[in-house]
C-alpha cells in the first residue's frame, strides 16, 4: 500500500486507512519505518485522522535514545523528501493469521465479499478455542476460640468443605496471642461458581471449633 506525501490530505488519508487496522507501520513494535514516516509527518495531523494522531503521539513519546535501538528498514524516500510506504505483512500468530481487510485495488462487491469470508472464518477460528476460566487465589484466616481448640481437627473439617470450582491448598499455624494460633489455608475458586461469602459462611457452620474467618488475601490468576 502505497501513502504517497504524508503532509498532504492524500497522503495522511491513507496513512490514517492503513493505521485503523495496524498499530505501526510495519509489525507489531515501534520500528525505524515508523520513526521515518514520523519525521517526513513532521507535525500532529489533527483529529481529522484521528489514528494518525493516534500513532503520532505514542512515537512522540518514546525518547531520541529510545528510538535509536529500534530496528528494521526506514520507508524508503521519494522526490520530496517523502515516504513511499509499502506496508508487509507482519509474521502471522495464532491470534492474528486472518486479514480482515480486503485490498484497495479490488473493487467494492469483490472486497466486501472477501471481507466477509476473512470475517466469517476468524470469528469461526476464535469460537473453537476454550473459553478462559476466571480463577481466584484466596488466602482465609481461621481463628479458633481459645488455645485449647484442636487445630489438627479444625483443619480437617475444613478441607472437609467440597464444592464444585473449589481446589484446597497449603496451610499453617500463625501465632496471634496468648499461645493461640490461627489456620492460615489457601485455596484456589473459580470466580463464576465460588462465593467467597458462600465459602467462609461453610466453614463458619463448625462453630465448636471456629470462631471466625477472615480473608487474609485475595488475588485474581
Amino acid at each position: 500500500m502505497s501513502f504517497g506525501d504524508v503532509k498532504t490530505p492524500k497522503g495522511l488519508g491513507e496513512l490514517n486507512k492503513h493505521l485503523a487496522a495496524n498499530s505501526y507501520i510495519d509489525g507489531y513494535t515501534p520500528s525505524k519505518a515508523d520513526l521515518s514516516v514520523f519525521e517526513a509527518v513532521g507535525s500532529n495531523p489533527g483529529e481529522k485522522f484521528v489514528h494518525v494522531q493516534r500513532w503520532y503521539r505514542h512515537i512522540a513519546s518514546f525518547t531520541p535514545a529510545e528510538r535509536s535501538t529500534w530496528t528494521g528498514q526506514a520507508v524508503p524516500q521519494v522526490s520530496g523528501g517523502q515516504p513511499t510506504v509499502t506496508a508487509s505483512k507482519p509474521a502471522a500468530d495464532d491470534d492474528d493469521d486472518v486479514d480482515l481487510f480486503g485490498s484497495d485495488e479490488e473493487d467494492d462487491a469483490e472486497a466486501a465479499r472477501i471481507r466477509e469470508e476473512r470475517v466469517k472464518a476468524y470469528s469461526e477460528k476464535k469460537s473453537k478455542k476454550p473459553a478462559l476460566i476466571a480463577k481466584s487465589s484466596v488466602l482465609l484466616d481461621v481463628k479458633p476460640w481459645d488455645d485449647e481448640t484442636d487445630m489438627a481437627k479444625m483443619e480437617e473439617l475444613v478441607r472437609t468443605v467440597e464444592m464444585d470450582g473449589l481446589l484446597w491448598g497449603a496451610s499453617k499455624l500463625v501465632p496471634l496471642a496468648y499461645g493461640i494460633r490461627k489456620l492460615q489455608i489457601m485455596c484456589v475458586i473459580e470466580d463464576e461458581k465460588i462465593s467467597v461469602d458462600l465459602l467462609t459462611e461453610k466453614i463458619q457452620e463448625f462453630e465448636d471449633l471456629v470462631q471466625s474467618v477472615d480473608i487474609a488475601a485475595f488475588n485474581k490468576i
